[in-house]
């Protein structure tokens, strides 16, 4: 199986899970996931950020004068899996919400 099938794979099974796992879905399902694989590979590859690029050649200090220690990165959230709109069906916008009023105390 080559990459490209697995990937394929991968996007059918998450569309089949995100519409509630139905049966007799499976052709339409796939297609879905092919065309969403060949816009993945079809999309220009970004290289990766330097990791601390904007402080690369600083030390930081602390008031003695000694180096620092380095702070422990942010943990990353995990990345949501996006919604799979089926072909034919628009995205529901969510409006935004208008500001509370003051409460008269």
């Amino acid at each position: 199986m080559s990459t490209d099938d697995k990937r394929i794979r991968e996007f059918a099974y998450q569309i089949w899970e995100s519409e509630g796992q139905p049966d007799g879905q499976e052709a339409r399902h796939w297609e879905m996931a092919r065309k969403l694989a060949e816009a993945e590979a079809l999309a220009p590859k970004k290289p990766p950020k330097a990791a601390g690029s904007k402080a690369a050649g600083k030390t930081a200090v602390d008031s003695k004068g000694a180096a620092a220690k380095p702070k422990a990165a942010a943990k990353a959230k995990p990345a949501t899996a996006a919604k799979v709109i089926p072909p034919g069906e628009k995205a529901v916008e969510k409006k935004p919400r208008a500001p509370r009023k003051p409460s008269p105390i």
